[in-house]
């Protein structure tokens, strides 16, 4: 009993320094950069190379997210969506946040310099720079096309995956990041649309903020358009076949769906569902992407 007591500080306290990694967001960081590693080969992936290059690309991802919530931490406390993250609560403070994104940062970007390859440790620690400080100091403050500018650090992991397995940064890796970076304007612009008073209230210029609920849901809709005409350049630039072609017309097809019935009539609970359907939608279409790299050469 003593013993069981005396782990819960610990293991408590392990939890909020995992809650400042944002694990829902790393977790798909992490999925879209190990797709872009199956990607860049037409067989097996190097061992040591997908797991060494995973380990550092979430450690990286992780150190960055800390660095956000560190930056943030008075406007997350006025935030009902942050307001429960461990620095607004008091349970870590910012020196020990600080320490922390700077030992798992280190240790990633010296994970993938020593066991990757240089390339994809400089293209990791650009990526850090584009969001914790690139977007979150200067972007996200300043202009309500924060989402869109800075979308590109967010769009990277494709690349860094790629970079990891081929040393190289390939035409097919940059359409990848591509499709992450404009999907990135109507997923984020969903949540902002059903958040926007937390926005005001924490005195951020994001788009229905500054622009109002009509004009940002024609954005979603005009951008998940763009979007559905981005995921079919693998199977026109020859990346996949049939398989990845059914995925992305139907997801597609469905995303479209929710932004133009979001655009025609407004509601929270709509907004929430566009939202999560855009994380369903670039989880599935990369899943297809995968399936199809591996299966359509056999069944062509």
């Amino acid at each position: 009993m003593l013993q069981s007591a005396a782990a819960r500080p610990y293991t408590s306290r392990a939890y909020q320094f995992y809650q400042l990694t944002k694990p829902r967001v790393v977790s798909l960081i992490v999925f879209t950069a190990v797709i872009g590693m199956f990607l860049a080969v037409p067989g097996a992936v190097p061992l040591q190379a997908l797991l060494a290059g995973t380990v550092g690309i979430a450690l990286v991802a992780g150190a960055a997210a800390a660095v956000n919530c560190l930056v943030e931490q008075k406007i997350d406390a006025i935030m009902l969506r942050t307001s429960r993250r461990p620095l607004p609560r008091g349970q870590l403070t910012s020196r020990e946040t600080l320490v922390f994104a700077g030992i798992i940062g280190g240790i990633g970007l010296a994970t993938l310099h020593q066991f990757v390859n240089p390339l994809t440790m400089w293209l990791t620690l650009a990526t850090f720079v584009g969001y914790a400080i690139v977007y979150t100091m200067v972007l996200k403050p300043l202009t309500p096309q924060n989402i869109v500018i800075g979308g590109a650090s967010g769009a990277m992991p494709p690349v860094l995956g790629w970079a990891a397995i081929r040393g190289d940064v390939g035409p097919e890796a940059l359409i990848l990041c591509l499709i992450i970076f404009v999907w990135t304007p109507p997923h984020f612009w969903a949540l902002a649309l059903y958040r926007a008073e937390d926005y005001r209230r924490a005195g951020l210029p994001m788009l229905p903020v500054t622009h109002g609920s009509e004009f940002t849901r024609l954005h979603v809709l005009l951008y998940t358009l763009v979007l559905f005409a981005a995921t079919l350049l693998p199977f026109v630039a020859g990346m996949s076949g049939g398989i990845y072609l059914a995925a992305a017309i139907v997801l597609g097809t469905m995303f479209s769906g929710y932004a133009w019935r979001l655009w025609r009539g407004y509601s929270d609970v709509l907004a929430r569902q566009t939202f999560r359907f855009s994380i369903v939608h670039l989880t599935l279409l990369f899943a297809a992407l995968l399936v199809d790299h591996y299966v359509w050469p056999l069944v062509a």
